[in-house]
């Protein structure tokens, strides 16, 4: 997967619906977004299946959902734009999507809510890796959603789910290789030869949650990682670059060298006319677009398939009162565009990276001077000091 392109990528939601748009779908704004999305130079899009919208019920999928997937890979192959679709989703921006029938009660207090219905229920996402009928479950949108999509020219690849161990967490690598292999073999029976991911994010790297780079090597195509300076309390400041990388390449060392796709990078930034009261710093939109330029002139330099940026838009303002911005307001500001379509000035930064020639995947892994069972052993702890070990080797004057 050396040759081409370094892939130039975009996760999207609606900037009116977010969450919600595959209920209150249009497909005019989908296709005003994705031609402004194709003229700024992205050729990726990723997007994501909310999971109680296609599938209602363990044995009832939503054909309306289904079809409006086919609908939005005609756009995309009409604006020359190939998609991602993520699914199983699943968490996304501090809060956990899963439908109710896949959840149990709980009334005890999570770091993250459980959204079902468009409100906040008591209850917490069952183990799908040990729950059988849940497993079984999945196991016939995966099919289903790829069978819709098979042959489709605006496919690109698949992704079984959106950091999911802040889901779900398998008790044992044995049962999310399980998983991940049921998945897998799930798409392909459906006549997908498409490349086949999940989407690690950095807390995969700092704690051991028995679904990481080496499970997911071993049964998908390729890898993935979501890294944001602005979450890691170890980077050296929320427009650290170089942190991106640096989780990029061990996340391939720690998955037998697999080529890796860097799926999430972003900022959050300070709205003109709003002072929302964020815990997570905002960023000024000039700062936001300094940090973007040199995050994917390092992302391109050490050789990653491309990179992809959160996200494609500020939601609309009448969102904020609703979850999940009612309780993280900073996740309402991550676009490339505002919410009223105007673009911030990342836009032109983006635009000069498309069509740019990937370069090999990066070989040197001489840094890295313990083995991944050590390393495992207390990731954090690796993770600062091979941080440290990186930058000096490579940015000595960052």
């Amino acid at each position: 997967m050396t040759e081409g392109a370094f892939r130039l990528g975009i996760n999207y939601w609606p900037a009116r619906r977010a969450m919600s748009w595959w209920r209150a779908f249009e497909a005019e704004e989908v296709e005003r977004d994705f031609a402004r999305l194709r003229e700024a130079g992205f050729d990726l899009v990723r997007l994501f299946l909310l999971w109680e919208d296609f599938q209602p019920a363990p044995e009832r999928l939503a054909p309306e959902a289904i079809e409006r997937l086919r609908m939005v890979a005609d756009l995309a192959a009409h604006h020359h734009l190939q998609l991602l679709p993520t699914l199983f989703t699943g968490h996304m921006s501090g809060a956990n999507w899963v439908p109710l029938w896949a959840c149990e009660p709980s009334d005890r207090p999570s770091r993250f809510r459980t959204i079902a219905g468009d409100r906040v229920v008591a209850a917490r996402p069952k183990n799908w890796y040990v729950d059988s009928r849940l497993m079984e479950a999945q196991a016939q949108l995966a099919r289903h959603v790829a069978s819709a999509l098979c042959g489709h020219p605006a496919l690109w690849g698949w992704d079984l789910g959106n950091e999911p161990s802040n889901c779900a967490i398998p008790p044992s690598r044995e049962s999310g290789r399980v998983w991940l292999e049921r998945m897998v073999a799930e798409i392909r029976a459906a006549g997908s030869s498409h490349p086949i991911t999940l989407g690690l994010h950095m807390e995969d790297l700092e704690e051991d949650r028995h679904l990481g780079p080496a499970e997911v090597a071993r049964a998908c195509d390729l890898l993935s990682m979501h890294g944001y300076p602005v979450y890691a309390d170890w980077a050296r400041g929320p427009t650290d670059a170089w942190l991106l990388p640096f989780l990029g390449l061990i996340t391939r060392w720690l998955g037998d060298g697999r080529d890796l796709l860097f799926e999430e990078f972003g900022a959050p930034t300070r709205p003109a006319h709003e002072r929302p009261l964020s815990r997570i710093p905002l960023l000024e939109e000039e700062e936001a677009a300094r940090f973007t330029g040199e995050a994917l002139a390092l992302l391109h330099r050490f050789g990653f398939i491309g990179a992809l940026l959160w996200c494609y838009s500020d939601y609309a303002p009448e969102l904020s009162a609703r979850p999940p911005f009612d309780d993280a307001p900073h996740e309402r500001f991550f676009g490339l565009w505002r919410a009223d379509g105007t673009p911030k000035p990342t836009v032109d930064v983006v635009r000069s990276w498309s069509g740019v020639p990937r370069h090999p995947p990066h070989a040197d892994f001489a840094w890295i001077d313990i083995a991944p069972e050590d390393f495992l052993a207390n990731p954090r702890l690796q993770l600062r000091r091979l941080y440290d070990r990186f930058l000096r080797r490579y940015a000595p004057t960052a």
